[in-house]
């Protein structure tokens, strides 16, 4: 049975894979997260999971690493985590009334393999304004999140709505998680 890695320091992203039962310990790694000129948001996420395991790979190379990242995407942009409170608030605003997309992209990778899957998710936001959002940020939640807010904490009651995949939201697909891992023979709950 081979071991697998998760490249990513993310608690929420531990929860998750710890709550399909999968055995893992963690490796997180640093690469740079910047926004390539004319990238797609969807080859951008594809791009980080990989890369993140891949870096993660080069450590443990008998390993099975799993990278995974999480953008939010409004209009076509890109929103990462905040920098500061200005920026919290200017993402949140612009979430405000509006639907947006949670694009969570998964890779394993083997070896010489990769398997990368992509998952996007449609979440609507209530109407916020600027008090409500200073107020948010306060609480230090959206400091280390993409889009400046976490649906699986006090976030959840800006959202209204949502279509797709809740834990990809949270940052990571579990559905198709656990398959990557089923095909690269990586037990996961009773499946095993």
């Amino acid at each position: 049975m081979p071991e697998l890695i998760l490249a990513s320091a993310s608690p929420r992203r531990r929860e998750l894979l710890a709550q399909i039962g999968v055995d893992f310990r963690c490796c997180a790694v640093d690469i740079d997260e910047s926004v390539h000129p004319g990238e797609a948001a969807e080859d951008y996420v594809e791009r980080l999971a990989r890369e993140k395991a891949e870096a993660c790979q080069r450590l443990y190379p008998e390993a099975v690493v799993l990278g995974s990242d999480t953008s939010v995407v409004v209009a076509g942009r890109i929103l990462g985590k905040p920098v500061d409170e200005e920026d919290a608030v200017r993402m949140l605003m612009m979430l405000s009334g509006r639907r947006h997309q949670v694009m969570t992209a998964v890779a394993v990778v083997a070896g010489r393999q990769c398997s990368v899957e992509t998952v996007v998710t449609e979440v609507a936001f209530v109407e916020l304004d600027e008090a409500r959002c200073r107020a948010y940020w306060r609480t230090g939640e959206p400091c280390d999140k993409a889009g400046a807010y976490g649906i699986q904490g006090l976030g959840a009651v800006l959202v209204q709505e949502i279509r797709g995949s809740y834990s990809a939201v949270v940052g990571l697909p579990l559905m198709q998680t656990a398959t990557l891992l089923q095909r690269y023979e990586v037990p996961v709950w009773q499946q095993s």
